[in-house]
């Protein structure tokens, strides 16, 4: 079978199982078993496929079809200008986060040195980004999972920034004895009750570590806001990414913990995603 109807045959199965990026899915898939680009297969659609690549090719599309992230079958995921290694054990970086980014690059753009930490750092992607864009920050990442971790420490030797950067399993509540300039984090902020809500790719798949904020979504908020107070210099930074309906909750929280707003920025779909505050 050639290329062109494995990738038809393909696209079918999964339309029919309601992925909306069949065709695109299909062709990344394809690309990822024979090792080529989606380049060399839109030029080659009567290329002869054998027996062991199609068989391969359909046990992925398979998952797909029961909703396995695309990320998860590929183990990359593009975010900001980088690729970052993937898997089941951490949360798959979403396009909204890169707002945390850009905030960073505004707020700290005639900033030649910087002493960071990220509360939760998953993959890596947030404080990775910061370090390969400002040369001369150092960052500290923390995380309850050792696999994250782990991605974490890979994806910080591919990028060339694992000797700016310090990872620690470790609750942000253990963290003593230390002054940042800037706090950035992406909590887990779902309402429990409110996980079984989210789509199939996301519970059946995604780390609950990485989602489940409690009973309001916002304990772990509440968590590092209380620590980032003791931990952030005074004038410095905290930078978090919240729920879309968290604003007037989370305002409290800081001003109760001798923070001030600076602003609030909405995500694309102008909902309210990230909240900048400076430490009294």
């Amino acid at each position: 079978m050639n290329i062109e109807i494995t990738l038809k045959n393909a696209y079918k199965e999964l339309k029919k199982n309601k992925i909306s990026s069949a065709l695109l899915d299909s062709e990344l898939l394809l690309s990822q078993v024979i090792r080529k680009d989606r380049k060399f297969i839109l030029l080659n659609l009567d290329k002869e496929l054998d027996e062991g690549t199609q068989n391969r090719f359909r046990d992925l599309i398979l998952k797909r079809s029961r909703g396995k992230p695309l990320a998860y079958l590929t183990g990359i995921k593009s975010f900001w200008k980088y690729d970052f290694k993937v898997n089941e054990k951490v949360l798959i970086p979403r396009p909204d986060t890169e707002i945390i980014i850009e905030q960073v690059l505004k707020i700290y753009k005639n900033k030649n040195y910087l002493n960071f930490l990220e509360v939760g750092v998953g993959s890596g992607c947030i404080a990775l980004s910061i370090l390969k864009e400002k040369k001369s920050f150092l960052g500290t990442g923390i995380d309850l999972s050792q696999d994250c971790i782990e991605i974490c420490r890979y994806n910080a030797k591919k990028l060339g920034v694992n000797n700016r950067i310090k990872l620690l399993k470790s609750d942000v509540d253990n963290l003593i004895f230390h002054k940042y300039d800037l706090i950035v984090s992406n909590p887990p902020y779902i309402k429990k009750f409110d996980l079984n809500k989210l789509n199939r790719e996301v519970i059946n798949y995604e780390p609950k570590l990485a989602l489940d904020g409690g009973l309001e979504g916002l304990s772990v908020i509440r968590k590092v806001i209380k620590k980032s107070s003791e931990l952030i210099k005074k004038n410095g930074k905290l930078i978090l990414e919240i729920g879309y309906d968290q604003r007037l909750p989370v305002k409290k929280m800081l001003n109760e913990n001798n923070f001030y707003i600076n602003k609030i920025i909405k995500d694309l779909a102008k909902n309210d995603r990230c909240i900048i505050s400076t430490k009294k």
